[in-house]
């Protein structure tokens, strides 16, 4: 089951910058040469904090850019952690109409 990874606020960023630096890379968008498998929205959500990370590319990234995990702090969150909290709320507003 894949994991998402969240770190504390700001650390996000801070982390995606630490990766950009040691990879030498120049920005964001040149830092999808080296993770082929995300899209750049996707990639910009994860720097902007709007998304957590999920586990293998954080394990991906870890690896590219020499960073020992030891060194962070971070807490591991199930799959369906931000899905739980969006079904309840959406019971909360009662079954839709069907329109036809």
């Amino acid at each position: 089951m894949e994991r998402k990874i969240k770190f504390q606020k700001n650390k996000q960023k801070e982390f995606l910058n630490k990766v950009i630096q040691n990879l030498n890379s120049p920005s964001l968008r040149n830092l999808l040469n080296f993770i082929p498998n995300t899209t750049y929205s996707s990639l910009k959500n994860y720097y902007t904090e709007r998304r957590l990370i999920p586990e293998q590319l954080f394990i991906d990234l870890l690896h590219l850019a020499k960073i020992p995990k030891q060194s962070l702090t971070i807490i591991y969150l199930d799959k369906n952690w931000g899905k739980i909290k969006g079904g309840k709320k959406s019971k909360r507003n009662g079954p839709t109409k069907n329109r036809t």
